[in-house]
């Protein structure tokens, strides 16, 4: 447990900023799940529709540093690699 003051008010700013940062990795996987279900289920039109919500969730997922930028541009690549070759 922490004794010094500093390292009470880190142990609470951490444990704040962890409930944001699952927040959004929640919602971004939710957003690329959403995508993949309907590339799935063979349905390109709804997921292209779905795409730019998923792109919004991975751009801000790295621009919070909870991914990496290259990690944020593959995700973006291969959802859109997956929408076009089922079109």
């Amino acid at each position: 447990m922490a004794i010094k003051q500093s390292a009470k008010k880190a142990l609470r700013v951490s444990a704040r900023k962890r409930v944001f940062n699952l927040r959004r990795t929640r919602t971004m996987r939710d957003a690329i799940k959403d995508v993949v279900t309907l590339v799935g289920a063979g349905e390109p039109k709804e997921a292209a529709a779905q795409l730019p919500a998923a792109y919004k969730a991975i751009d801000k997922a790295a621009k919070r540093g909870i991914i990496k930028k290259n990690t944020a541009a593959r995700k973006k690549s291969r959802l859109a690699r997956s929408i076009a070759k089922l079109k």
